[in-house]
C-alpha cells in the first residue's frame, strides 16, 4: 500500500495552530490591562514568549532529530494547549506570563512541522511545499482576528477558549492524521557534539556558522524576521498616529481588515505561484526579489499619507513576505543534513526570537519619538540583507558579505 502524502495533515496542523496564535495575539495587552498591567508589563508578554522559545527552539528540534518529528510536535501541541488554559483560567497577572512561558517553552509547532515537511519531501519540491505554511499564515490573519472580534464582546476569556479547543483539535489531527515516520536515521555528525545530544554545549550550535553556506542563510533570515517583526509589532500604534479614515484616526477595525487583506494576498501567492516561480527563477532570485519588494514596502509606508495607498505597499510587501520564508526555509533544509535539519530549523526559531525579543521594545520606543522611523529601520534591515546578503554564486562570497552587512547592523553576534 502506497504511503499516503502527509502534506494535508501538516497543513491542517499548522493552520489550526496559527489560528489559535491570532485569535489570542490581538487581545494579549488588552487582556493584559484587566489584571492591572501597565503598557509596559504589557508589552514585555511578547518578549517572555520569545525569550522561552530562544531556549526551547534547538533543544526541541535536537530531539527531535534523534526521536522522531511527530513525538515532539505531540509535546509542544499539548504545551501550547496547557498555556492557553492557563491563559483562559488567570487570575492575576503573574498566572498570564506563566501562560505565555508554558508556551513559549515548549514552542516548537512551526520548526518541526517544518522539518517533517523537509524529512518527507525531494528538495527541489520543499519551495512549494513549505508554501503550505506560508498559505496556513495566510489563511490565519484573514480568520483569526475575526474569530477574536466576534468572541470579545462578552468576555475577554471566551477567544482563548476558542484557541485552546483548536490547540486540542491540533493535538488530535496530529495523532490521527500525521502518517507515523521511521526512525530518523542514525547518521555520524561532523560537528564538536559528535553522535551525542549535546543539549547544552553552545558548539552544538555554533558549529553551523562556521558553514559559510548555512551562515548566509541564517544570518538572512535573522534580518528579515527582525524588519518583519518591527512592522508586525509596530504598525498598529505607527497606523492611529498616521492616517485617519473618514475623518478620524485608524482603529482596531482598519488596521485589522488591512491585515486581512495582506492574508488574502499570503493564500493567493503561496497557493500555486511560489512553487511555479521557483521552478523558473530559482528559491536564490526570489529571495533577492523578496527583499527589494520588503524594502521598498516598508520605506513607503514610512512617508505616505494617504490611506489608499495603504493598499499598495501592502501588495508589495506582502509579495516579499510571501516568498522569501518559504525559499529561504527550502534553502535552509537543502543545506543541513537530514539528521540535523531539526537542529538547524530549531536554531533559525530561536534567531527569530531574538529579534522578537529585540524588536517590539525598539518599534514602540521609536514610534513614541516619531512613528516614520520604526517602518524606517525595518526598510534598513531589509535594504542590508538584500543588498549584503543575497545568496552570491560563491557561498563564500554570500558568507563574507553576509558578515560586514551583520556586524554594521549590530547583528554579528547572531
Amino acid at each position: 500500500m502506497p504511503r499516503r502524502s502527509p502534506l494535508l495533515a501538516i497543513f491542517l496542523i499548522v493552520l489550526v495552530d496559527i489560528l489559535g496564535m491570532t485569535i489570542v495575539l490581538p487581545l494579549l495587552a488588552v487582556y493584559a490591562e484587566s489584571f492591572h498591567a501597565t503598557a509596559f508589563q504589557a508589552t514585555l508578554l511578547m518578549p517572555a514568549f520569545a525569550v522561552c522559545q530562544l531556549v526551547a527552539g534547538p533543544l526541541i528540534g535536537r530531539i527531535s532529530d534523534r526521536t522522531g518529528r511527530r513525538k515532539m510536535l505531540l509535546v509542544s501541541q499539548i504545551g501550547t494547549f496547557i498555556g492557553f488554559i492557563v491563559l483562559a483560567r488567570a487570575t492575576s497577572l503573574w498566572m498570564v506570563f506563566v501562560a505565555r512561558v508554558v508556551d513559549g517553552a515548549t514552542a516548537g509547532n512551526l520548526s518541526l512541522a517544518q522539518a517533517y515537511i523537509s524529512d518527507n519531501t525531494e528538495p527541489k519540491d520543499r519551495a512549494k511545499s513549505f508554501a503550505l505554511i506560508g498559505i496556513a499564515f495566510g489563511l490565519g490573519f484573514l480568520v483569526g482576528p475575526g474569530i477574536t472580534a466576534m468572541l470579545s464582546g462578552p468576555s475577554l476569556n471566551a477567544p482563548i477558549y476558542a484557541a485552546a479547543g483548536l490547540s486540542l483539535t491540533s493535538v488530535l489531527c496530529t495523532f490521527f492524521l500525521l502518517p507515523k515516520e521511521e526512525r530518523p536515521p542514525q547518521v555520524a555528525e561532523s560537528g564538536p557534539g559528535g553522535q551525542r545530544l549535546a543539549i547544552f554545549e553552545w558548539r552544538a550550535y555554533t558549529q553551523f556558522f562556521t558553514r559559510p553556506a548555512l551562515r548566509s542563510l541564517l544570518v538572512q533570515f535573522f534580518l528579515y524576521f527582525f524588519a518583519f517583526s518591527t512592522f508586525i509589532s509596530g504598525f498598529a500604534l505607527f497606523a492611529e498616529r498616521r492616517f485617519q479614515w473618514h475623518g478620524h484616526p485608524f482603529t482596531p477595525r482598519e488596521i485589522g481588515l488591512l491585515f486581512a487583506y495582506a492574508g488574502f494576498l499570503g493564500i493567493i501567492l503561496q497557493g500555486g505561484l511560489v512553487g511555479r516561480m521557483v521552478k523558473r527563477f530559482g528559491e536564490e532570485r526570489l529571495v533577492r526579489w523578496g527583499f527589494v519588494s520588503l524594502a521598498l514596502g516598508y520605506l513607503a509606508l514610512g512617508v505616505i499619507v494617504d490611506p489608499y495607498l495603504l493598499l499598495l505597499t501592502t501588495t508589495i510587501s506582502s509579495f516579499g513576505n510571501g516568498v522569501i520564508r518559504p525559499a529561504l526555509t527550502s534553502l535552509l533544509t537543502q543545506n543541513a543534513g537530514r539528521h540535523e535539519q531539526g537542529v538547524v530549523l530549531g536554531l533559525n526559531q530561536s534567531l527569530m526570537s531574538i529579534a522578537s525579543i529585540v524588536a517590539p521594545p525598539l518599534a514602540g520606543l521609536l514610534i513614541g519619538r516619531r512613528p516614520s522611523w520604526a517602518v524606517g529601520l525595518g526598510s534598513v534591515f531589509c535594504r542590508g540583507d538584500w543588498a549584503g546578503c543575497a545568496i552570491a554564486t560563491a557561498p563564500a562570497e554570500a558568507s563574507s558579505r553576509c558578515k560586514r552587512v551583520s556586524v554594521l547592523l549590530g547583528g554579528g553576534h547572531a
